[in-house]
């Protein structure tokens, strides 16, 4: 499935966030969204998804436009990982991740044998299948957003939108995710996902778009995309951009 933003106006209500974004997303593709916080990446999300009305332009799905398409439908075709969240009631993490299962059973359906062995399986896909019966309200915060992953892998969902994932995780847990990510890509899945590390673009991105204040100022693949230059210019701080011997492109910043 093509997602595609076309000539992009978005924001709340009375308050203008971002304008003129132009981008698409192939299945199988990984579109990485980099900018610095406030620059408009979770809004632009939140309009890709429908939750807020286009300010102008639109977002079209294979050729049609979002607001064609009931929620019901949306959901079947565009799985969301929020930003890291808490949950306030004590859900067992499969059941959480069965949730996912709903835009395919309607919501007074109970799950059915498959759904179970599909939420079981993104759980183990993400190495965290001895979580199934624990109560999300006693798992960390990286666990917890591990099965926030695992819930919209359940999904099943050809495209899939991201706000940063790896955010609350440690450095091996933004490893799984990250190989989750090339794997959905691999399955024809497209992913648009958003980061602050300019290293995760290099490592799993076929594109990176970067943003400020609610616009693209660059797009294109990581190593022609992001340079030294722009970094510099978005973020306001000094970075080296330098290739390893094993041939991993690395960022840091320059102190001093």
């Amino acid at each position: 499935m093509r997602l595609e933003l076309r000539d992009l106006a978005f924001g709340y209500p009375e308050h203008p966030v971002g304008r003129d974004v132009n981008l698409t997303v192939e299945p199988g593709e990984v579109l990485c969204l980099l900018g610095p916080n406030g620059c408009g990446k979770t809004t632009l999300f939140k309009t890709m998804l429908g939750l807020l009305r286009a300010q102008g332009g639109e977002v079209l799905l294979d050729g049609q436009p979002l607001n064609q398409f009931t929620r019901a439908e949306v959901a079947q075709r565009i799985a969301y990982v929020p930003q890291a969240q808490t949950s306030p009631f004590p859900y067992i993490a499969l059941d959480l991740v069965l949730m996912g299962r709903v835009a395919h059973r309607g919501v007074f359906a109970g799950p059915t044998q498959e759904d179970r062995e599909l939420a079981m399986a993104a759980l183990d896909e993400l190495g965290i299948g001895d979580l199934a019966h624990r109560d999300v309200t006693r798992l960390s915060g990286g666990q917890r957003q591990l099965v926030i992953i695992a819930r919209a892998v359940a999904q099943a969902a050809p495209l899939m939108v991201m706000d940063e994932p790896t955010a609350s995780l440690d450095f091996g847990n933004q490893v799984v995710v990250l190989s989750d990510v090339k794997r959905l890509a691999a399955r024809g899945v497209g992913v648009v996902l958003s980061t602050h590390q300019p290293d995760q673009a290099f490592a799993v991105a076929d594109r990176v778009c970067l943003m400020r204040d609610g616009r693209i100022v660059a797009m294109g693949p990581p190593v022609e995309t992001l340079t030294s230059e722009r970094l510099e210019d978005v973020y306001g701080v000094a970075v080296s951009i330098e290739r390893t011997r094993s041939g991993q492109i690395v960022c840091a910043p320059r102190y001093g």
